[in-house]
């Protein structure tokens, strides 16, 4: 989603800036002229990093362009080029996080990995067409073109990606009465294709003329034919319904390796198979404004064409790659009602060939970390997601005090893994609790604190070695001009420049040790910005 000319018009100027050499600014405008609207965001911005060797950088444009033809047709041509540069982030023991949590590993440091997107484009159009019966066909189509450059700049193998996708997608919905009931049906029809994609791989950043591997994923693509019904089956009571049927292919071919293909797999690897998705819902509303639901849903997770073949011949697995299905039972309320306005969900997924992640081998000076991604046994995916915003009070003059809080339960777990039982998979906190007390002026002025709390992290699949839990506070004011000119703020983060981890590597089994699989989080920081509409 972006801005047009019709929801963003005029010129703006946003300049921000604060700890860790970070800044951004920002220029847009938008417009309408006659029957077409434009909108045009230039940014450009650069971090140092709290931790050492996390350098970045980016700059970019993303524009649109829309034109009414008549009552009935309308187009729209969205453009997004944008230039990114970063360097990697080197994860930590826990020990060297608690003592210096700004520094960096060695092989991090040795190697300076880094990333570099020369040029990512992105070129799109979508075409309204309205039926005399306020029936819409929507067409749609993206070509994608996004090289990426891998440790260009370092000791290890760099690595030259070239990716190029298309996609097109028609859509079709109208509103009519299926048996004497209000019903609003969808036809859909979406794909998306490597129009050209692969990866060459060179030995050592001073030797560009000698080819470690290449490997191409032509022809790799999604296709996704959907339908849908929504069904008022009385004034409060609607049943939803659709299917998707999945046309999922997967062509690798690893037309060069300097090394032997020992993994049994041939060097060309095909997979196209289909897939079903159902699903069936139910909300029922007990107020205009609040409603209950619950549905019963399966999706279809393929694999990335590149998780097919990383850092082996043709895959470091026994057995190929397959799409991860789960089958979803959810159920909850949302709605708003007085001084409240919030959801609760609770939901269980049981899902066949999960695709997990794991990193085999370590980064060391000389070669980057080895990651692979295969199939799980059987899994479990269960919690809560909840939100719930409460205005505490409200003066006269407009002055507000408003509390909000999400809370997430993540309990994931395997349902009987032969080796790991019923362990919970790593990476992802248990428990995320997340609030803002703001008290809001009315002249524009605004002043809150906030707090974020996570629960300890699995960090190996046998939940020997966890990352601790941590709680972080904030606060944030500024000014919201009623004019809409100028808008200020200073945020503030981390007011006790809690040492934490934010996110992690995982591992198969730590043994308990102290493992160099931690990523830490920033320190205490303050940022600041200002923007001006005219």
């Amino acid at each position: 989603m972006t801005n047009t000319g019709l929801t963003a018009p005029g010129n703006r100027i946003k300049v921000e800036g604060g700890s860790f050499g970070w800044q951004k600014e920002t220029l847009s405008t938008g417009g309408v002229v006659g029957d077409a609207d434009y909108y045009v965001s230039v940014d450009n911005g650069k971090r140092d990093g709290y931790q050492d060797f996390t350098y970045t950088k980016a700059k970019g444009i993303v524009s649109n362009f829309g034109y009414r033809f008549n009552p009935k047709l309308e187009t729209r041509v969205y453009l997004r080029y944008r230039e990114e540069y970063h360097e990697n982030s080197g994860a930590l023991t826990l020990a060297q996080l608690k003592k210096n949590s700004s520094q960096t590993n060695v092989a991090t440091r040795d190697t300076r990995g880094d990333s570099t997107k020369r040029g990512s484009t992105w070129v799109g159009s979508k075409t309204t067409y309205t039926f005399d019966d306020d029936a819409t066909l929507v067409a749609g189509v993206v070509y994608h073109d996004y090289p990426q450059i891998l440790s260009k700049k370092s000791t290890v193998n760099p690595n030259y990606w070239d990716w190029r996708d298309i996609n097109y997608s028609l859509n079709y919905s109208r509103n009519d009465h299926l048996f004497g009931l209000s019903s609003t049906s969808t036809v859909g029809w979406s794909s998306t294709e490597h129009v050209r994609a692969g990866v060459r791989t060179y030995k050592g950043s001073k030797d560009l003329d000698i080819l470690q591997k290449q490997v191409s994923y032509d022809g790799s693509f999604d296709h996704v034919f959907s339908v849908g019904n929504d069904l008022g089956l009385t004034d409060r009571l609607y049943l939803a319904t659709g299917v998707s049927a999945i046309n999922i292919k997967r062509d690798v071919d690893v037309s060069f390796s300097d090394r032997a293909n020992t993994s049994g797999l041939p060097n060309h690897y095909r997979y196209d198979e289909w897939k079903l998705a159902p699903r069936i819902g139910l909300r029922y509303y007990i107020a205009p404004d609040v409603q209950l639901f619950g549905n019963v849903s399966r999706s279809i997770d393929p694999p990335s064409s590149w998780s097919i073949s990383g850092s082996g011949v043709t895959s470091n697995y026994a057995k190929p790659l397959v799409p991860q299905a789960a089958n979803t039972v959810e159920f909850g309320i949302k709605g708003k009602s007085g001084i409240f306005d919030g959801s609760l969900a609770f939901y269980k997924s049981w899902i066949k060939n999960e695709l997990l992640t794991v990193e085999v081998l370590p980064a060391t000076s000389t070669s980057a970390a080895v990651t692979s991604t295969s199939n799980a046994t059987p899994t479990i995916h269960q919690g809560i997601e909840a939100g719930l915003s409460t205005r505490l009070w409200e003066g006269a003059n407009g002055d507000s005090l408003n509390w909000r809080q999400a809370y997430t339960l993540n309990d994931f777990h395997y349902e009987n893994d032969p080796l790991f039982k019923k362990n919970e998979l790593p990476g992802l906190p248990k428990h995320i609790y997340q609030a803002e007390l703001q008290y809001q002026f009315a002249s524009g002025f605004y002043a809150g604190v906030n707090v974020r709390s996570v629960s300890s992290t699995a960090v190996d699949y046998a939940n020997t070695f966890y990352a601790p839990s941590y709680t972080l506070w904030g606060a944030r004011l500024g000014f919201d001009d009623p004019g809409k000119t100028w808008q200020v703020y200073l945020d503030l983060k981390n007011l006790t420049d809690k040492d934490y981890v934010t996110a992690i590597a995982p591992s198969y089994n730590a043994q308990g040790k102290d493992t160099a699989a931690l990523y830490p989080g920033d320190g205490f920081g303050a940022f600041t910005g200002v923007t001006y509409n005219f």
